[in-house]
């Protein structure tokens, strides 16, 4: 009898521990999963990167990068596009104090092309939920790194987040 108490103790047992490390595992991967998206900083350690549940213009996550002192980070993506042509990207941007290094230099929150000055227009300070829209011209590219960026190709921005959903 002890037996049989002693099995179908470990049983729940082992079945409450697999239930936590799926529910954990969850929790994570939803956390930290960027959707092909790729990170990228200019200066390691400075910014964060994730998925936020909390901050939402709809039922899907948004995108946040917070950065802890002046860096250059973003979130891009490598999308095909077909050469000459014309393109216009949208997303919705949140912002809360985000400032520039120095003054009077093009940066903030924004979309832009990786490696390029294409860009939309900033978000700085502290903003609800805006619209942004960026137009560019493929050139003679077949590619580009599309991204969603905290900075600027010109300077440097900090504070506590910039939130995007596409």
């Amino acid at each position: 009898m002890s037996i049989k108490g002693n099995s179908k103790r470990g049983n729940i047992i082992n079945v409450a521990f697999i239930i936590t490390v799926l529910v954990v595992g969850f929790i994570f991967y939803k956390k930290y999963n960027f959707n092909e998206f790729t990170k990228a900083a200019n200066k390691s350690r400075i910014s964060s990167f994730e998925r936020d549940s909390n901050t939402k213009t709809g039922k899907y996550d948004s995108y946040k990068i917070s950065s802890k002192d002046y860096n250059d980070a973003m979130f891009y993506k490598t999308i095909n596009v077909v050469p000459n042509t014309n393109y216009r990207v949208t997303c919705k941007i949140k912002t809360e104090n985000v400032e520039s290094q120095k003054k009077g230099t093009d940066s903030g929150a924004h979309i832009s092309i990786g490696n390029s000055i294409e860009k939309s227009d900033n978000v700085t300070g502290t903003t609800d939920w805006k619209d942004i829209t960026f137009y560019f011209n493929s050139k003679n590219r077949t590619q580009v790194d599309l991204g969603f960026r905290l900075g600027g190709f010109e300077d440097n921005c900090k504070r506590n987040s910039m939130v995007f959903r596409f």
